[in-house]
């Protein structure tokens, strides 16, 4: 491998990449600003390797097809935005019930509704967190740059055939069309991140029943052999393993990058695009003589709470940036001493969050 060789790639490539690479041989999606770019790699990549690649009519549909893909044995992936997220809820429930390892890239743009479609924002990341009804959990993992893109879309699709359930990645507009310069090595080399173990944490998808696993889908209650039930004592022991599947694992799920420093009285939490002008506010701060520390947090939900709360150990002040108006903010709220000061740095204006107005922030 030649260390200084360099390429130019965009975040929808290093997705797609990431997809292939896991092994995703079905893509079902349709168009969207700023996710467009995804569909058009899977679409022209997946037919070199035997893959199958479409558009839907719709992103209701879309999302069918991947649950029925998966049905049929297909390793399955699709990406949307915040309004077509809002289309595949119904079928997210279904995913949920039917427990379908499935791999979803929400490019955030800033809403509600069309918004304004060509702008970026991490507006969504709630809305993924309770993306259909019932209340059970999903993953949630955010990349900040284009290598994380590609080697978080991979272990999106172990976190999915683990925990059978939905994986979302939470990237931006900004992110997935934004072309950069990036070292080969950085993408063949995996970040030193915890294993995910291949083996299912209940059983793995068996959709020709040659292990005798479930026999019928539907979205009902139903037993193990996927027969709708009503009895009580069946259908809770069924909806506690929904719930226990995830939240007995968060600490295999939880993934983040500590940059502590000793002294430190002041921690800067953020994640996804912002956190990367949280890295450049960190540097130039550090550079004047400043002592303070950095929390990036990659996996959003289930929120790594153990790992949040021994960074908090000696810190007196949390400042947030991010791209709402809060929403991990409260997260952090809920889980410090009620003696820190937190403080947030938000914007929902079509901007990005500067280095300079988190500098700002720590100076006020």
């Amino acid at each position: 491998m030649n260390t200084k060789r360099r390429e130019m790639v965009d975040g929808a490539a290093a997705i797609a990449r990431g997809a292939l690479d896991a092994g995703c041989n079905f893509y079902a999606g349709y168009p969207i600003t700023p996710a467009s770019g995804i569909l058009t790699h899977m679409l022209r990549e997946l037919p070199k390797v035997g893959g199958i690649g479409l558009q839907g009519e719709d992103e209701i549909s879309s999302l069918g097809h991947c649950i029925g893909a998966a049905t049929a044995g297909a390793t399955v992936f699709t990406a949307t935005s915040g309004p077509g997220l809002s289309l595949y809820s119904e079928n997210l429930g279904l995913s949920i019930m039917m427990e379908i390892p499935l791999v979803i890239a929400i490019s955030q743009r800033l809403g509600p509704s069309t918004g304004a479609a060509t702008a970026t924002a991490q507006g969504d990341i709630q809305f993924m967190r309770w993306c259909t009804s019932g209340g059970y959990p999903v993953i949630v993992l955010s990349p900040t740059n284009i290598p994380e893109s590609y080697h978080l879309t991979k272990r999106a699709f172990k976190l999915a055939k683990r925990f059978r359930n939905p994986v979302f990645i939470a990237t931006d507009k900004e992110t997935v069309m934004t072309t950069e310069s990036v070292a080969e090595s950085e993408m063949l080399n995996a970040p030193s991140w915890n294993d995910i173990p291949d083996k299912p944490v209940y059983k793995p998808l068996d959709p020709y029943q040659k292990n005798g696993a479930i026999h019928h889908y539907t979205g009902s209650s139903h037993t193990e052999e996927g027969h709708i039930t009503k009895d009580p004592e069946i259908i809770a022991e069924f909806n506690e393993r929904l719930k226990n599947k995830i939240t007995d694992h968060i600490e295999e799920i939880s993934l983040v990058k500590e940059d502590m420093e000793s002294g430190s009285d002041t921690l800067i939490i953020s994640y996804g695009i912002s956190a990367r002008s949280m890295e450049a506010a960190v540097n130039k701060l550090r550079s004047n003589g400043e002592k303070i520390s950095a929390l990036t947090i990659y996996s959003l939900w289930p929120i790594p709470e153990k790992r949040i709360l021994s960074s908090l150990d000696g810190i007196k002040r949390i400042i947030i940036p991010e791209m709402n108006h809060g929403q991990y903010r409260h997260e952090i709220e809920r889980l410090a001493n009620k003696d820190v000061d937190i403080v947030g740095v938000n914007r929902v204006d079509t901007f990005l969050i500067t280095p300079e107005e988190i500098i700002k922030a720590y100076n006020d």
